[in-house]
């Protein structure tokens, strides 16, 4: 049918759009930019022609850890144990 649906209040609007700027030219490939966790989820590619064909991608946006905060925990002297931390949100 030549459009997106986006979902309700998901934000996509502005940033997926065809590859093709004719997708009944059999490319109906759309581009997300600009990936978020939030677009995390399960995407359903629906084509019509003749028929109907759908594919459904599950697609995990995972982000980049944050810089880990490391320490050692126990005096350092020849002998003695230490326990290394390293946290990371």
């Amino acid at each position: 049918d030549h459009h997106v649906n986006y979902g309700s209040g998901s934000g996509l609007q502005d940033r997926v759009a065809f590859v093709q700027n004719d997708p009944s030219q059999y490319d109906a490939s759309i581009r997300l930019a600009d990936l978020q966790e939030s677009d995390t989820g399960t995407y359903q590619c629906r084509v019509k022609k003749n028929t109907v064909a759908v594919h459904e991608v599950i697609v995990t946006v995972q982000e980049k850890p944050a810089t880990p905060q490391c320490w050692a925990e126990g005096e350092l002297i020849w002998g003695n144990t230490i326990v290394l931390r390293c946290f990371s949100r």
